[in-house]
């Protein structure tokens, strides 16, 4: 982190749907706190000032302009920062110059990146300068995959103290999801499978759950391709498209964590669809239909309304087991669409998190649990609208 920077936060890509939503957050939340000093930024001076009217965001917040084509402009933006949270995707195409400048200079990072390929490649490339600079870089800060890491995490955290040792089995089940997933999501899906068409080989790193984990593999993890019955629970699940990207940060947080949850941890994710035969045919319905609404899906830069947002909603089940029968379930909820209304939320609470409660940090490239793990569950409780709760 800069501890001399300008600003404790930049929102880059403020512009865009997704960003513009993390400024009127911020402004909304943290507007009256002048111990908090933040900017926009984005590529038009013009459209940054139309959007902070728009978003009716006060004339006091500053606007710096920034190009992801231009690397002089993103490593002047990010030595104004102590820390950078980037909405511009998707991030295969446009990530790699920001997260750079942010090694280089020591800035914080938070993104929404739900982009494997990209994420082991700048952990391949930037870990050693973000470590010697003091950048804390930080990927998959939005509905992928904070609810799922931070969720895993606070099941092993309440586990240790009910049953003295973390359980070795946890299944991720969606419960109930409403909303839409965003532009910017399906767009780095979109790259994603181009970087497969380009070079088969990288297929393989995306077929394995431990693709994030640097060097580690673990245990023969489920696959969950298909709609199948889950006798634990008894309920029929189906592929929960979150998962691929949702399975490789949980693995990687138990990598630097030092293998908290254990060498032999397995962990999957599933959706929820019921029990018996109706249960059965509605997850052989979800199997079949397109991912992320096919074709009707937002495109980078769309967006739901404000009511669709406010009617949005998600709750996920977490079950740990344990080799002597111990079993713990965890349920973690969302209040607003999951794409937009909740992730940007999610992101600006992991940056403040990072700026303001996680001095002590060092440098390097890092998911959200092991960067942040409680710290952030109770900032996302007290400011976000999301609730980790141990069930009966």
């Amino acid at each position: 982190m800069n501890p001399n920077a300008e600003f404790d936060i930049i929102v880059y890509g403020s512009t865009g749907f997704t960003g513009r939503l993390v400024a009127e957050y911020l402004q909304k939340e943290y507007g009256a706190d002048h111990s908090l000093k933040w900017a926009m930024a984005g590529r038009s001076m013009d459209k940054l000032k139309s959007v902070r009217a728009e978003m009716a965001v006060s004339e006091d917040v500053p606007l710096i302009v920034a190009d992801a084509n231009d690397a002089a402009s993103l490593q002047a933006m990010a030595e104004k920062a102590k820390c950078i949270i980037t909405t511009v995707g998707p991030y295969t195409l446009y990530g790699e110059p920001l997260v750079a400048a942010c090694a280089k200079v020591g800035a914080d990072y938070v993104d929404l990146s739900g982009e494997p390929l990209f994420m082991r490649e700048m952990i391949e490339k930037h870990s050693a300068a973000a470590k010697a600079s003091g950048a804390r870089i930080v990927h998959s800060c939005g509905f992928d995959s904070i609810p799922f890491d931070l969720g895993v995490f606070f099941l092993q955290e309440e586990a240790k103290k009910k049953f003295g040792h973390t359980l070795p089995r946890v299944k991720g089940r969606m419960r109930a999801m409403q909303g839409t997933f965003s532009g910017g999501t399906a767009a780095s899906l979109t790259e994603t499978m181009k970087a497969v068409q380009a070079d088969p080989s990288v297929l393989e790193h995306l077929r394995n759950p431990f693709c994030l984990a640097e060097g580690f593999n673990g245990p023969e993890q489920p696959h969950g391709m298909k709609p199948m019955e889950d006798e634990d629970l008894g309920m029929w699940t189906t592929p929960f498209i979150m998962a691929p990207i949702n399975t490789k940060n949980v693995h990687r947080s138990n990598a630097l964590l030092g293998h908290a949850y254990g060498e032999d941890f397995v962990y999957d994710e599933m959706v929820l669809t019921g029990p018996g035969e109706k249960g059965k045919a509605a997850a052989e319905a979800m199997a079949s239909a397109p991912p992320m609404g096919g074709e009707d899906a937002p495109k980078p830069g769309e967006g739901p309304s404000k009511e669709e947002r406010e009617a949005g909603h998600y709750d996920a089940l977490f079950v740990g087991l344990g080799p002597n029968g111990e079993r713990m379930d965890v349920g973690v909820t969302g209040d607003k669409d999951p794409g937009y209304g909740s992730t940007s939320k999610i992101i600006a609470e992991s940056a403040i998190c990072l700026v303001k409660e996680c001095s002590d940090l060092p440098g390097g490239i890092y998911t959200p649990a092991p960067a942040m793990g409680m710290k952030l569950i109770e900032r996302l409780r007290a400011h976000a609208g999301l609730t980790f709760e141990v069930e009966d």
